[in-house]
């Protein structure tokens, strides 16, 4: 992992920390965590509902945003808008609509589970652009505008990870 890369893992926890400290998720939920990490949240598909719900805040969004191999263009096509939205969004510091917000997990989700298969993210980027034979010759990436490719694409990865060539 490179200093930038460590870097952004860090903010990504105190984020995750903060939106879990400041929001209202239910205490039963997160009673037994002391120390949330950014890849913890991947672990507990609850405290994942919670933040869809309440809205992803652009702040956390910008810093997942850096931690993938996904460009601007790239995430205003996942999310349905213009890069001018994106760009308001920013300006505003409002948090993201619950349907936009799911996407912004799933694309988060799709890194963290690229990275533990690739370790590093030329390779997941490299894996991302290249057609695959296992998904109709598409380029992975060009699954992600829906939840079924994007499980395609994270079902790939796992028979990567596990050694399974289709």
């Amino acid at each position: 992992m490179t200093y930038l890369e460590k870097d952004i893992t860090n903010k990504l926890d105190k984020e995750v920390a903060s939106i879990i400290k400041r929001s209202g998720f239910d205490k039963q939920l997160t009673s037994s965590i002391k120390h949330l990490t950014y890849s913890d949240l991947f672990l507990n598909k609850m405290l994942i509902i919670q933040v869809i719900r309440e809205g992803v805040p652009y702040s956390f969004f910008s810093l997942i945003q850096h931690y993938t191999p996904f460009s601007e263009n790239d995430w205003a096509k996942f999310l349905d808008i213009s890069t001018k939205s994106l760009q308001r969004y920013k300006q505003t510091s409002k948090k993201f609509k619950p349907t936009q917000s799911e996407k912004i997990m799933e694309m988060a989700e799709v890194t963290n589970v690229g990275l533990d298969v690739f370790g590093e993210m030329e390779k997941f980027k490299l894996w991302l652009d290249t057609p695959n034979f296992a998904l109709g010759n598409m380029r992975p990436i060009e699954l992600l505008n829906d939840s079924y490719g994007k499980e395609m694409v994270i079902g790939e990865l796992t028979r990567i990870n596990y050694g399974i060539l289709v």
